[in-house]
């Protein structure tokens, strides 16, 4: 018997991952994400996924993040009825970015034909808030460690560390009767001694490793975030302004929280009112927070403590009436909005209202794909388009680093090196080319398996 993988997504890019296994009896799909950033990629989004709906007897999720999951509406509206296998945080995570996306696409299609900026007449969105939940319908939860059946395929999730609930893919692949090849799709990889995750678990036996390479060119800073963020805010908040920071709603925000807390706490960072205007990254803390008490993860995550992500100044604001109140709310505050690189949400209306005054100041706290607004801010942009008319951007501009849940290229070497023994082949996936390519370099010289970039579409056959 003979299986493929081919890569339908997250090939030459970081986001879209789409991993298809098949054999001529069976499929699994691993992951399920959009395409973002460049508006050639975004339009993948309306094409189909590469393969019938229906091909895939299921799907692994990895872990929520949009990039990994956000296409899996699409693709029930296209026709899958298939599950869709996660661990249990991840789900309850999928349930509200699910939704969340949702919303936006009609409200964006929405205000888009109300305003008449759309090239598209009418707007559409790209899946309705109905087939997200027809989308969660599907959703079948399996924990950590648990060895369980997908049709002829065997699967564990293993905990990548990367946000709550987040797993690599171990897969047993049927070739012969007494013999299955064994493969690790790597997800997002998480990073060592961090805050509100605990490490990657070691990579397990595999002849192939599919592996992420965000990062794959360059290392974290190790300057305290605590150090950069009273360095970059105190100025603004100071002389009044507001600091704009837009962040992923999982993960990210919380993370941010966290720092922000110890800060406050320690006596280094004054008691600012701190507003996060999402309600999914309000559920979403929420949901961090109980986890965190709870007895799901199997070992203590370092500098986390139960509350750690509620300072007593954070204010949350679920509706658009909430949100529509900070208008005319006057510096020093710290607004944090979704989403994370600009693309779309309230974010984009805070940003249309605080960017044009010098007083102000836009930090980015993530990765910015290229193609988006996050991007050509750190690229110099003096104007960025929003809702069809062109803003100013007099706010400065500054980044936080090291506050990345990825794997940087040090931690990924390290991390495929905790096996007992090398893979055969590594494939490198989910970065852009140079990325990909200073990975492959380095691990070239370190492990002796055979190092591929694979091409959007590209199936290699699995031996």
């Amino acid at each position: 018997m003979t299986a493929t993988l081919t890569f339908h997504g997250g090939a030459g890019t970081v986001t879209g991952s789409r991993f298809l296994l098949a054999t001529p009896d069976d499929a699994v799909l691993v992951d399920c994400g959009l395409f973002q950033g460049l508006e050639a990629l975004r339009l993948q989004n309306w094409q189909g996924p590469g393969f019938h709906p229906r091909t895939p007897r299921a799907i692994l999720l990895t872990h929520a993040h949009i990039d990994h999951s956000g296409y899996l509406p699409r693709l029930v509206r296209l026709g899958y009825r298939g599950p869709i296998y996660a661990t249990p945080a991840t789900a309850e995570l999928t349930r509200i970015l699910l939704l969340d996306a949702a919303q936006i696409q009609e409200e964006d299609a929405a205000f888009a034909n109300r305003k008449g900026f759309s090239k598209h007449h009418p707007a559409l969105p790209l899946f309705t808030v109905g087939d997200a939940l027809r989308t969660i319908q599907y959703l079948r939860t399996r924990p950590y460690g648990e060895r369980f059946d997908v049709g002829t395929f065997r699967a564990t999730f293993r905990n990548a560390g990367h946000i709550l609930g987040s797993a690599f893919v171990h897969l047993e692949v049927p070739l012969r009767p007494d013999n299955a090849h064994l493969i690790v799709i790597s997800g997002d990889l998480g990073r060592y001694h961090q805050p509100i995750h605990t490490d990657p678990v070691p990579l397990p036996p595999c002849d192939t490793l599919v592996l992420e390479t965000t990062y794959g060119d360059r290392t974290h800073p190790h300057e305290s975030i605590i150090a950069q963020l009273r360095q970059e805010l105190l100025p603004t908040l100071e002389r009044g302004g507001t600091v704009l920071i837009p962040a992923f709603a999982v993960a990210r925000a919380q993370l941010v929280t966290h720092h922000l807390r110890v800060a406050i706490e320690t006596g280094r960072f004054p008691e600012i009112p701190i507003h996060i205007d999402s309600p999914m990254a309000n559920d979403v803390t929420h949901l961090y927070d109980r986890y965190l008490e709870s007895e799901y993860l199997d070992r203590a995550i370092p500098h986390t403590s139960p509350g750690a992500l509620f300072p007593r100044n954070v204010r949350f604001h679920r509706t658009i009436e909430d949100s529509k109140k900070l208008n005319n709310l006057p510096g020093p505050r710290i607004i944090i909005a979704a989403s994370g690189m600009l693309t779309g949400g309230r974010v984009l209306h805070h940003l249309q209202r605080l960017a044009p005054d010098p007083r102000n100041l836009i930090c980015l706290v993530g990765y910015q794909a290229a193609g988006t607004r996050g991007r050509a801010l750190i690229d110099g942009a003096t104007t960025l388009r929003v809702f069809g008319i062109d803003i100013d951007i007099r706010a400065r501009v500054t980044c936080i680093h090291g506050l990345s849940a990825h794997a940087d290229r040090d931690e990924l070497l390290r991390w495929v090196e905790t096996a007992h023994q090398p893979p055969k082949r590594i494939f490198l996936v989910h970065g852009e080319p140079p990325a990909a390519e200073a990975l492959a370099a380095a691990l070239r010289t370190r492990v002796p398996s055979e190092i591929v970039i694979p091409a959007l579409g590209q199936s290699f056959p699995l031996e």
